[in-house]
């Protein structure tokens, strides 16, 4: 970004790091000073492409090529009429050409080819699906305006407990000017041990600590959220309230030998042949034991199957 520089009066933003540029609809870019020259006597143009600008449309560039800003701007003007979904068309190929054309109009407009043919197509399809292009630009209205709502309610939670804070910040500094004045006046006109005053104050204020920190604990989380009581959560359940879980470990039927156990895999030599296991496998607990042990597992419990033995099932007693 420090090579870039206005094309009108050559600042760049490595002699002036706080220079703002700033692109239209032409995707040619101008400094904010070059700007309001630009538009002094209301009216102006590109000094590239002669383009007629307007004010409005001039916006903080925030990518290095201005052809990108130029892009998005287009893909933004144009995905407000080019609305159609997935559900609109009769079939999947339908819908991909609708969707190829839509970027083949960005693409010209954004690269300057078949300009007047590209905005005779828009016009086509503005009037064509005139209802459609208006049904959907009401729903995304309401959906804007719902998110304005959501976005000003949080705003006004935020600026309420800010002033609860601050509210808070000035309670707690006058709470420790009155500890002080009244530790003052004590040690003025009390007869006691300056030293036993002082540290009967210290042990008061420590305790008042405790109690704070012990209040903010129950009644907030450690993300800052409070709540009122505990009326809003589910109530603890009770040890009485049924019977206690019972752990059953899991039976396998193995049709086949018994494997060998771990510490005849570690005497036997089955693990002669195994590779051994690296410094990252060991450090993620993997060792070649293991690896020796599932696959002797693995070998040997089918080796008794029998497909043609049905299995006879037992009723249970009443």
């Amino acid at each position: 970004m420090e090579d870039q520089a206005c094309p009108r009066c050559k600042t760049t933003k490595y002699r002036n790091p706080s220079l703002k540029l700033m692109v239209n609809v032409c995707g040619h870019t101008l400094c904010e000073s070059c700007v309001d020259l630009l538009f002094l006597k209301g009216s102006g143009s590109c000094p590239e492409c002669s383009t007629a600008l307007r004010r409005v449309n001039f916006r903080v560039q925030l990518y290095e090529d201005a052809l990108v800003e130029k892009e998005i701007d287009i893909r933004k003007r144009i995905l407000r009429d080019f609305t159609k979904k997935e559900e609109d068309f009769a079939t999947q190929r339908e819908y991909d050409d609708y969707l190829e054309e839509v970027e083949n109009i960005i693409f010209n407009l954004a690269n300057n080819i078949d300009v007047m043919e590209t905005n005779r197509k828009i016009e086509q399809y503005k009037k064509e699906n005139k209802e459609q292009i208006v049904k959907s630009k009401t729903k995304l209205g309401r959906k804007e305006n719902e998110l304005a709502k959501i976005i000003e309610l949080e705003k006004l939670e935020q600026e309420e407990r800010k002033m609860e804070l601050a509210k808070e910040e000035l309670e707690l500094k006058k709470k420790k000017i009155r500890e002080k004045e009244a530790l003052i006046d004590e040690l003025m006109f009390s007869d006691s041990d300056a030293k036993s005053i002082v540290n009967q104050f210290a042990s008061a204020v420590q305790a008042t600590k405790e109690e704070s920190k012990l209040i903010s604990k129950a009644s907030g989380f450690s993300t800052g959220i409070k709540f009122k009581g505990s009326s809003s959560f589910l109530p603890v359940p009770r040890v009485d309230d049924g019977p206690a879980y019972r752990y059953t470990p899991l039976s396998q039927e193995i049709e086949g030998p018994n494997p060998p156990g771990w510490n005849e895999i570690l005497t036997q030599g089955y693990i002669t042949h195994v590779r051994a296991e690296n410094a990252c496998e060991k450090a993620g607990g993997f060792v070649g034991n293991i690896a020796c042990l599932r696959a002797l597992q693995e070998a040997m419990a089918g080796l008794y199957h029998n497909p043609t033995k049905q299995s006879v099932e037992i009723p249970e007693e009443a």
